[in-house]
């Protein structure tokens, strides 16, 4: 194939996984679930006398479902495509893809490819749903061809984002981090061109730029029945076209960027070279070995550093042995502080070991300042937007305010959560947790040195939207009692995505999929529950009648929810807390509706409080069987 083996061996293996057909029943099931829910909405609140009314809903839910796919398509798209790489990484196994005869394109395309198999598939097991859709009329066929088109092309074109950024990167947490401010910046970019209406930059009106660049914009433009077009060349310019054709060159730029630097930003070392006697030690080791071996203790063979062995070939030449790791690491711990530490200093390991490595070493790599830089560059961005346009002659632009704030809120809670499940999946796939666990650091230590770690490692993404917070405070456009609200839920909300992360790691062996899990809940918990208030006001002006069908849609969340978390380690308290999260955010959104912020507070704080100990009191006081070393029957 023209990827190569690579996608050829995914092709021939992702067919047997039952994961494979879920995927596409399962988003087929919830495309139509939306769909009849949205119709109980209608004919519960009124009338359907004609093929008129039936047409509008039909295009009524087709402008809902097709911006909700895209988004779900580029996020998942870009966090499979990069954390298919990480793990790579992570597991060492890239090394010995770079010493292979494959070409750069085939290793590039080749994982871009099968990392996207599985998704493409389930994007083309929608096309049913829509095509039912389309029989109710308002919806033609050329929209939903449209749609795809635009989804397909945004999909590779993320995709790419975080395969170029993954092996960019040495560290996970900063391509799953990088890849997620670049969808934003992208995203971000569309709305600001948007924002400037009919304004020309280089003779073309910004409007029509923000579909060129923003798949969002484009992906409305797409679905509307009549397309915007002036002269030859505006299908082109003006409409999904000349968004195509951008992608169609982004796409090729950013894989021509990858295939030109996967073998020079990944170097794979010779094993068979003797170190220096200085080097017996890597950093990176010494930082992921130095909390083991100051937990179990520094065993005899580690006071002398062993002698080369000589072993023979097949030719009779003999070649030197170097130790492994530990072996061949230092004479002791204290050893290896003075290696990686500043000249003349001394590292001390303090009681926990697990929150000294995540505080005092670089442990998630030496660059992670571009990761905040990038953070920085988009939080001043949404500041200064405020500070400028927040306020005018009429009062505050509330609708403005909250269109800038969310979104920044919420990404950090993302990259909060995309630091704690990668803080343990690091561990796993660099295996050293094995080394954690047979030490004798406790389960508090271990737990609370990782939530403790994440915290210290995202401080800006905590901090700045607190400072924001209070921000809005300050100029009057919240008042006191709800700043208070918004800061302390806010800070619930940091310890919950915190401890679910953690928790995914735990619970999950393979990397990709704790990192689906623990993401995929955040994006269900307030995208998609959203969404469904989206559904019921575009639908229903009657909110009381509305509410019976969305309570059987927020328990079916409820029961995908403990799937998810609970399946493994099942409990009362977790199956308790996957139920109660969906409805409890349901109804916080009904309560800000109705402007009782205090049922908001109350509601949101109670129902993730209980989450967070739902997920943190099994970790600790069963911390084998989360760990996998044991079962329930067992203990």
């Amino acid at each position: 194939m023209f990827a190569g083996p690579i996608l050829t061996r995914e092709m021939a293996v992702c067919p047997r996984r039952w994961q494979f057909f879920l995927a596409r029943t399962a988003y087929a099931a919830i495309l139509l679930l939306i769909m009849c829910t949205a119709w109980l909405v209608v004919t519960g609140t009124q009338y359907i006398r004609d093929v008129g009314d039936a047409a509008r809903f039909g295009e009524t839910w087709f402008q809902i479902a097709s911006p909700l796919q895209l988004v779900l398509a580029i996020f998942s798209a870009a966090l499979v495509a990069a954390s298919s790489v990480c793990q790579e990484k992570d597991k060492r196994t890239l090394d010995l893809l770079l010493v292979t005869e494959l070409a750069n394109t085939e290793l590039v395309l080749g994982k871009l490819f099968s990392s996207l198999v599985t998704l493409l598939t389930t994007l083309v097991g929608g096309i049913p749903v829509y095509l039912f859709a389309a029989l109710l009329g308002g919806i033609s066929y050329g929209q939903i061809f449209r749609v795809f088109l635009v989804t397909l092309a945004a999909m590779l074109v993320a995709g790419s984002i975080g395969t170029v950024l993954a092996f960019w990167r040495e560290k996970t947490v900063q391509a799953i981090t990088l890849t997620i401010l670049a969808l934003v910046f992208w995203l971000g970019i569309g709305e600001v061109l948007a924002w400037q209406g009919e304004r020309s930059l280089a003779g073309i009106p910004c409007s029509s730029l923000a579909v060129m660049i923003s798949p969002w914009r484009a992906v409305l433009e797409a679905s509307r029945p009549i397309l915007r077009a002036e002269g030859a060349l505006g299908i082109l310019r003006y409409s999904w076209a000349g968004f195509l054709a951008v992608e169609l060159v982004s796409f090729l730029v950013l894989n021509g960027i990858a295939i030109a630097g996967v073998r020079v930003w990944n170097v794979v070392r010779d094993p068979r070279r003797q170190p220096a006697e200085e080097d017996w030690a890597t950093a990176q080791e010494a930082e992921v070995l130095e909390p083991a071996l100051a937990a179990v203790g520094t065993s005899a063979q580690a006071q002398t550093r062993p002698s080369q062995s000589e072993t023979t070939d097949q030719d009779g030449v003999k070649e030197a042995t170097v130790p492994t790791p530990i072996a061949r690491g230092a004479k002791s711990v204290e050893e290896l502080s003075r290696l990686h530490a500043a000249p003349g200093k001394k590292r001390e390991v303090w009681d926990n070991p697990v929150l000294w490595r995540e505080v005092c070493t670089w442990a998630y790599g030496r660059r992670a300042l571009l990761v905040r830089i990038g953070y920085l560059a988009l939080f001043f961005a949404a500041f200064f937007t405020l500070a400028q346009y927040g306020e005018t002659a009429e009062g505050v632009n509330k609708g403005l305010v909250a269109a800038v704030t969310v979104p920044v809120l919420l990404i950090s809670l993302i990259l909060v959560n995309t630091q704690a499940v990668i803080a343990l999946t690091t561990e796993r796939d660099g295996r050293t947790l094995d080394l954690l666990l047979v030490s004798d650091i406790t389960p508090k230590e271990f737990i609370f040195g990782k939530l403790a770690g994440t915290f210290y490692n995202c401080k800006e993404y905590v901090l700045l939207p607190t400072v924001l917070c209070l921000w809005l405070g300050w100029r009057g456009w919240l008042t006191w009692e709800d700043t208070v609200y918004l800061v302390v839920g806010l800070w619930v909300l940091f310890g919950f995505v915190a401890m679910l992360g953690v928790h995914a790691g735990l619970n999950y062996v393979n990397s990709r999929h704790a990192i689906a899990t623990s993401l995929g809940t955040v994006f269900f918990l307030f995208l998609g529950v959203a969404v469904c208030m989206r559904v019921m006001l575009a639908f229903s002006g009657s909110f009381q009648a509305q509410l019976h069908p969305f309570l059987a849609f927020m328990i079916g969340g409820g029961a995908g929810l403990y799937l998810a978390l609970g399946i493994r380690n099942p409990s009362n308290a977790l199956a308790l807390a996957s139920f109660a999260c969906p409805l409890a955010t349901f109804y916080a959104l009904t309560s800000l509706f109705l402007g009782q912020t205090h049922l908001v507070f109350v509601t949101l704080v109670a129902a993730y409080s209980f989450a967070t100990a739902a997920m943190l009191i099994p970790a600790i006081d069963e911390f084998d069987v989360a760990t996998g070393r044991t079962t329930l029957d067992e203990t």
